[in-house]
């Protein structure tokens, strides 16, 4: 297990990473449009989000009839049933109306008429940027994740007073899982077939309940601070695995921090949750055997296909070029050596069984030519 000192130092390594490659996400003229995208889009009440979403539970962004062509360049597709959401009719108050609802208000609500709306989805013409384009759900394929998601989840339910619990992911309105305050409890997608996003759901959920929960100190953080910082513990924990999430991670927090201070403020304030969350999995991980695993590479390489072997390779170069301990940096150079000598021993068989085969091709000479030399 890394000592204090490399936990500490990891820690601060990967959460400026985070807000370093963030701002620059966000700096990126595709987001800017991103942003002017969403600035199109009418904020509905809660009422009307909740009218939308029992006559389409699947709908991401909505718009009349006629915005969707002056400020989409899109048409709503010939029979799409629209969506009907309650629009305020307001009235200019005469004197007596005034006196008679005790208001000095010159205008006021008198009723309500149903609007027609349509979803995305219900149109076509040239595409529209959403934070699906910055949050890529598909991550690598990573061994050993399964085991710790589960023993992460027993962890949690017997020996923390949180409850985690998993629904069908068709109950979570689009959503991966959630932490309830009131109840203490983390709900997991249980049906999420991407196992990595799966641990990403429940590191980032179990965040929430250490920073948002009643008794916490950020309980009242505004909602892009808290989704900045239960996604960043989450990107902490999981590079702290092996396993990078920057393709979900990062493209969700900037969706959610789009204020450059709001990034900078709700980072630094999730060192505590960070530490604690990658010496729990340290701990996990040991008592599975996976850190084992870790530590002897080699015991392992020569049953490794070689699609694997190369994708452990590339991965630790990415690794190596990413951390600043230097001692961390070497035990990754080390496994990285291992994986390229054993490549180096494959291709070499390989290469010797093809000239056996083909004794025709000619061989290179044993002495090559002295101006060749270096």
């Amino acid at each position: 297990m890394p000592s204090k000192a490399d936990v500490k130092a990891l820690k601060a390594q990967l959460v400026a990473q985070a807000e370093q490659q963030i701002l620059k996400l966000t700096d990126s003229d595709r987001f800017k449009q991103y942003l002017n995208t969403l600035a199109k889009f009418h904020h509905y009440s809660a009422r009307n989000i909740d009218l939308i979403y029992a006559q389409n539970p699947q709908a991401t962004q909505v718009a009349g009839f006629k915005q969707w062509q002056t400020d989409f360049n899109r048409t709503v597709n010939k029979g799409a049933k629209s969506i009907r959401i309650a629009a305020p009719i307001i009235k200019k108050l005469t004197p007596a109306e005034q006196k008679r609802f005790n208001t000095t208000d010159e205008r006021a609500i008198v009723g309500y008429r149903y609007l027609p709306i349509f979803d995305v989805s219900q149109t076509s013409g040239e595409p529209v940027l959403s934070a699906k384009d910055f949050v890529k759900e598909n991550l690598a394929d990573h061994q050993n994740v399964t085991s710790l998601y589960n023993a992460f989840k027993d962890y949690l339910n017997q020996q923390t007073d949180l409850k985690v619990s998993e629904v069908p992911l068709a109950k979570l309105k689009g959503a991966k899982g959630y932490f309830q305050p009131s109840t203490n409890e983390i709900v997991i997608g249980g049906d999420e077939p991407d196992n990595a996003l799966k641990l990403k759901t429940l590191y980032h959920e179990y965040a929430h309940s250490q920073l948002h929960g009643l008794k916490s100190a950020f309980k009242d953080r505004p909602r892009a601070y808290q989704e900045t910082q239960a996604e960043a513990v989450a990107y902490v924990a999981m590079q702290n695995i092996g396993v990078d999430t920057s393709n979900y991670s990062l493209g969700y927090v900037a969706t959610w921090a789009k204020d450059k201070a709001v990034i900078h403020s709700a980072l630094s304030e999730i060192q505590q949750v960070s530490n604690k969350v990658i010496e729990l999995s340290d701990g996990l991980t040991k008592q599975l055997g996976l850190q084992e695993a870790k530590k002897e590479p080699e015991h392992d390489l020569k049953k490794l296909s070689a699609q694997d072997l190369n994708k452990s390779y590339q991965r630790l170069q990415q690794q190596v070029q990413q951390m600043t301990n230097p001692q961390q940096k070497t035990q990754f150079k080390n496994q990285l050596h291992e994986i390229h000598e054993e490549i180096s021993e494959r291709t070499q068989k390989q290469l010797q069984a093809f000239a056996k085969q083909n004794p025709e091709i000619k061989q290179p000479d044993s002495e090559p030519d002295q101006s060749l030399k270096r």
